[in-house]
């Protein structure tokens, strides 16, 4: 573990709790790091996107050949750029590689910043104000990103100074596999880029420091969850078929649910008329206490305490790992920050039909013998509780965050789902590039003893020809972004993939699969050319085209070797049902191009709420189209 010497982990051993003063993580040196780390993701993402354009320089070498002309590099070639602002006054020039789906490998220690001629520091606050126009960020959104880019730098500037397990010592085992659990959270802990995409991805706008070091995921901090009582006049819930109320709350508070009953009873009121729900303590200290006061006073909401459990915060912030008692559920909350385009609430109306979706889809997966061969699973949303403030409610426009600062769901651990000698790690952990250097899906590979395309013919085999097969079958589209996706792996090997965030996330497109009442809210009408991007969007432009530049970066694996492994899954899948020949043609992974929709842009034109979730499709941003890199194994 790479750790500074004043860092906490340095001082105790353990994470910082929310009594830490100062600011010891904000140094020059730091500052300095964070700054050309993000820079270069700015620089790289905004070119993937089009945003910016630029400019050839100079070709230094080929994958095929010496040195050549200035003229544009070729995919794969390695050259000098330059991009300027609109008035002249910035130049920014780098070295990069453009590689496959247009993207821009480039070299971090190589930018270099000229402000009116002279070499400045690199700052990324003054690299999107300078650019912010061309950016397509409006003066009233503008202070806001600018906000979530400081607080982006900030946390990756903790990161560096709290100090990291390295990729092999993840890869291994923190405990050397005798606590899954603990290995798990501490992969968990450890990520340090959030997603790959999004460049201000670590928002977190109405946190201070104290919570800062109390809640973020990165801090691997304990946390006790509040616990209070909703009136059932203004609440719902509902949970999995079989499961009731008192079974499931006594399986996750114990000898506390009787407490609370007794507490409730000592004001004078009936448990029976409320619902117990888990409350995230910075949404009860700073939103529930204030903007839900009157709710306090008339007693349909009522404060019990601190539960006993102790929780780990999870990549996504508003869920919760049970540290305590592992095999009991997640915890998902409201938590009304702004977070990577969304105040990050939780709808009352979506917890409602949560556990009928979960329900349907575990019925779908079970049954389907594709699936099931390559050990494809989600872990179920089995419980939601929602509360509905009247006020709120009669005044707020449709999907407004006012309406989701209350409820809350519960998650399947996965641990049950283990066999001897199996770990758990996010999927996000395959993208995850230690403070030295190495990335985590090398250090898998190494620990497997595998050769780099067997293994990687395995992880397909375990996440893309499921997900692929889902498309296919039943036109259902998963989000399956690493922090979705929990990987079952075996000596570094994956084996199974585990999908969660079900009810908020998956959508039917279209009326290829027939859907009972109670879940029609995942059916949305995507246009026929669009359902394909659920693959080559959300899988290949979100997470292999990242995946397949560190392992050519690396030395492992060659881009063309990375995208003809993916073709090979995906063939040997399509030879083995022949039965759905004409959803192959419909949905053709092999086309020449696809569209390129771009998630930065969507930020950037509205950084507080990037999409109608009801409507997935209508408010996309699309530029252009991207080479497809399996067109050439057709």
């Amino acid at each position: 573990m790479t750790v500074h010497p004043d860092s906490p982990a340095a001082a105790a051993g353990s994470a910082p709790t929310s009594d830490s003063a100062g600011t010891p993580h904000l140094t020059s040196l730091q500052w300095d790091n964070a700054n050309r780390h993000l820079l270069r993701k700015a620089l790289a993402e905004f070119s993937h996107e089009r945003i910016l354009a630029p400019e050839p320089v100079a070709v230094l070498e080929s994958e095929t050949a010496g040195p050549a002309g200035p003229d544009k590099p070729a995919s794969g070639c390695r050259g000098n750029y330059r991009l300027r602002n609109d008035d002249g006054m910035y130049e920014y020039q780098f070295t990069a590689r453009v590689l496959e789906l247009d993207h821009w490998s480039i070299d971090q220690d190589s930018i270099r910043c000229f402000r009116d001629g002279a070499e400045a520091p690199l700052d990324v606050l003054e690299f999107i104000t300078a650019f912010h126009e061309r950016l397509g960020i409006n003066l009233q959104m503008l202070p806001v990103y600018l906000e979530e880019i400081s607080s982006t730098l900030a946390s990756h500037a903790y990161k560096q100074w709290t100090g990291q397990p390295t990729a092999a010592e993840l890869a291994g085992g923190i405990t050397g596999g005798a606590d899954v659990a603990a290995d798990f959270q501490a992969i968990e802990s450890s990520m340090t880029e959030g997603h790959p995409c999004f460049v201000a991805n670590n928002g977190r706008l109405g946190f201070g420091l104290s919570d800062y070091l109390a809640f973020a995921p990165e801090t691997g901090a304990p946390v006790q969850l509040e616990w209070i009582a909703v009136h059932r006049g203004h609440a719902v819930f509902t949970s999995a078929s079989g499961l009731d109320y008192r079974a499931h709350l006594h399986a996750e508070l114990g000898s506390l649910l009787g407490t609370f009953d007794a507490e409730l009873q000592l004001l004078g009121l009936d448990p029976d008329q409320y619902f117990l729900m888990p409350v995230h303590p910075w949404q009860w200290e700073n939103k529930l206490t204030v903007t839900f006061a009157a709710e306090i006073a008339r007693q349909r909401i009522v404060h019990l305490g601190t539960g006993r459990d102790q929780y780990q915060a999870q990549q996504s912030i508003r869920t919760f790992f049970n540290s305590s008692a592992p095999g009991r559920h997640y915890v998902k909350t409201a938590l009304s920050v702004l977070n990577m385009g969304f105040m990050r609430g939780l709808s009352p109306q979506y917890m409602e039909a949560t556990p009928a979706i979960n329900d349907w889809l575990r019925n779908l997966i079970g049954a389907d013998d594709a699936l099931q061969a390559r050990g494809f699973t989600m872990i179920g949303e089995v419980a939601a509780v929602g509360y509905y403030n009247g006020y709120y409610q009669a005044g707020s426009a449709h999907g407004s965050p006012y309406r989701k600062m209350l409820s809350a769901l519960w998650r399947e651990s996965p641990l049950p789902l283990l066999q001897d000698g199996q770990q758990l790690a996010t999927m996000a952990s395959l993208l995850h590039v230690d403070f030295q250097g190495k990335p985590m899906v090398s250090a898998l590979i190494e620990r497997s003893g595998l050769a780099p395309q067997d293994w990687l013919r395995r992880y397909f085999e375990a996440y893309l020809v499921p997900l692929v097969h889902c498309l296919f079958k039943y036109e259902l589209a998963f989000m399956p972004h690493g922090e979705n996706v929990i990987l079952v792996l075996a000596d570094g090997v994956p084996v199974r993939a585990i999908m969660k965030d079900i009810a908020e996330e998956i959508v039917v497109m279209g009326d290829r699969t027939d859907l009972p009442e109670e879940v029609s809210r995942i059916r949305a009408d995507i246009p026929e050319g669009e359902k394909v991007l659920a693959i080559f969007t959300d899988i290949f432009d979100c997470i292999f085209r990242f995946l397949a530049a560190l392992l050519a970066a690396d030395g492992k694996l060659s881009q063309e070797k990375f995208w003809s492994t993916a073709a090979a899954a995906i063939k040997d899948y399509q030879a083995q049902h022949p039965q759905l020949a004409d959803q192959f043609a419909r949905h053709d992974l092999f086309a020449p191009d696809f569209e390129l929709s771009c998630l930065n842009r969507l930020q950037l034109r509205n950084n507080q709420q990037m999409l109608d979730l009801a409507d997935p499709s209508g408010g996309l941003q699309m530029a252009g189209r991207l080479a497809n890199p399996l067109a050439g194994f057709a």
